[in-house]
């Protein structure tokens, strides 16, 4: 008696959600969520802190990771520069590195399960290397970006990330910079991938409208099938008192050509969460704010180029000794943040050479 052969098991669908933004706009928020509904955020994570008491949702492998490869590109985690973005892409080309990433991200999916969840503000920097990874891991990637008014961005920075010092012009106008060429970026990058944008007001209002609708975009597993002690864990999880920074533009002191930039790319990112408002005319505005930005961005580093000079000259002629700077500091280190950012890079180059720094 003949028998008919077993057919295989169906291959088990992966899935890989990286959530994206700038820090302190909700990151945390969405990832942790994820989690709490089922999907596998890759062990150990960071340890909740003051800073977010609620936890980061961000495994400590991948923190050590792009905190290794920033420092390869010489990028920050907040970066003006437009030309950071170059410098950072140029990372997704070597295989080394790829072929590293995929190992590891194969064996989340063999330990943790099929639905991943990834979660770093440096994340947007190497999205390139990531979108490589997961393929190669025969798994659909898809983005998350959370969206928060950058004046509360840049006021909880300030508050939470200046230690303890009181705010400073020059680091408001460089947080809300960063803000900029971050978002507008990461905007760009994932165009044409599966992603959704999430405010994180609505997910403090109710999570579970966004979610659900992220759900069943994605095809996630974990959240169409949540079970209701899932979605109480998650009720007790978001604290609408975590917005605890609601700042507007009188609050924050930038120049008018960057506010006006700023908030129109906040209004054109705002229309992403609408439904039905990923649309090729917002893409356009978005891709004009870009070029504007950038335009700006080159303004101002002609403008700080006395500025450079002048700091080149000083350490020409007035090379400080180690004893003198206090641990850890540099002297281009000594050279107010606010400045640097706006200083070229070959001036800034010059100087490092002019200190006896090789980076």
């Amino acid at each position: 008696m003949s028998t008919s052969p077993v057919p295989p098991a169906p291959a088990e669908k992966r899935r890989v959600v990286f959530v994206v933004g700038s820090g302190r706009s909700g990151t945390s928020t969405m990832s942790g969520t994820l989690q709490t509904l089922g999907m596998h955020v890759p062990q150990p994570e960071v340890q909740a802190d003051e800073t977010n008491p609620k936890g980061f949702g961000e495994p400590q492998w991948v923190v050590d990771f792009h905190h290794e490869l920033l420092q390869r590109c010489n990028v920050a985690v907040s970066d003006a520069r437009p030309s950071a973005w170059f410098e950072a892409g140029k990372l997704a080309t070597f295989e080394p590195l790829r072929g590293r990433l995929h190992a590891w991200l194969e064996q989340q999916f063999v330990e943790g399960g099929p639905e991943l969840v990834v979660k770093d503000p440096r994340l947007a920097w190497f999205m390139g290397l990531w979108r490589s990874a997961a393929l190669r891991c025969d798994a659909t990637p898809a983005y998350v970006t959370m969206l928060r008014p950058p004046t509360e961005v840049v006021g909880s920075k300030q508050k939470y990330y200046a230690g303890g010092r009181t705010s400073s012009t020059a680091g408001e106008i460089s947080r809300t910079a960063a803000w900029v060429n971050m978002m507008l970026h990461t905007e760009r990058s994932t165009r044409g991938s599966a992603r959704a944008f999430v405010r994180y007001h609505d997910m403090l209002t109710d999570w579970t409208i966004p979610v659900f609708g992220l759900g069943q975009r994605f095809d996630l597993d974990a959240v169409k099938s949540a079970s209701a002690n899932d979605i109480r864990k998650v009720h007790q999880f978001i604290d609408p008192t975590l917005r605890r920074v609601q700042l507007t533009w009188d609050d924050v002191r930038v120049p008018d050509r960057l506010r006006e930039v700023a908030e129109e790319s906040w209004q054109q990112l705002d229309r992403l969460a609408d439904d039905d408002g990923d649309t090729p005319e917002v893409h356009d505005r978005l891709d004009e704010l870009r070029t504007a930005y950038a335009e700006l961005y080159a303004e101002a580093e002609a403008l700080s180029e006395s500025t450079a000079l002048a700091a080149k000259r000083a350490g020409q002629t007035q090379k400080p000794q180690p004893d003198q700077l206090p641990p850890g500091r540099s002297g281009a280190e000594r050279i107010p943040h606010g400045v640097r950012a706006m200083v070229p890079a070959s001036a800034r180059r010059g100087l490092r050479k002019a200190l006896g720094k090789q980076r």
